[in-house]
């Protein structure tokens, strides 16, 4: 970690409006890594970070909303632990890339579980967007 690396996760890097969610998964590539499956776009910039990120985990899958918070906040603590791996550079100017993490798995997972996933996840968007000619 920089001396100047915060492991927080902002308000801004939160995906909240409608249409930029609507417009995710319209437009989004997605692939799975079980038990997320991921879906990201590059949109015009937005917001100031250049990465944003939305979590859902829907009630046809954990039927107790204690459950699905607790999912939802073991999905953002493993992306705000693991979000400096990724390398920013692969984004152009006046972009931001959108995420949305959504859990696949009928019953509660353990965080290290999650966390593989999203360090996985990261990864692979990386990977895809060097394929893309973008790095």
């Amino acid at each position: 970690m920089n001396k100047g690396q915060r492991f927080n996760l902002k308000k801004e890097e939160r995906v909240r409006a409608v249409k930029q969610i609507e417009h995710l998964f319209t437009h989004g590539k997605s692939f799975v890594a079980y038990p997320l499956r991921v879906v990201f776009v590059e949109q015009p910039g937005i917001t100031p970070s250049q990465v944003s990120i939305f979590v859902s985990v829907p009630k046809k899958k954990l039927k107790s909303a204690v459950d699905r918070n607790r999912i939802k906040r073991l999905i953002r603590e493993a992306y705000r632990l693991n979000k400096y791996t990724f390398d920013r550079s692969c984004l152009r100017e006046n972009q931001t890339l959108v995420i949305a993490f959504v859990y696949l798995k009928n019953e509660m997972s353990d965080y290290e579980t999650i966390a593989k996933s999203v360090r996985k996840a990261l990864k692979e968007i990386e990977k895809q967007l060097k394929e893309r000619g973008k790095c």
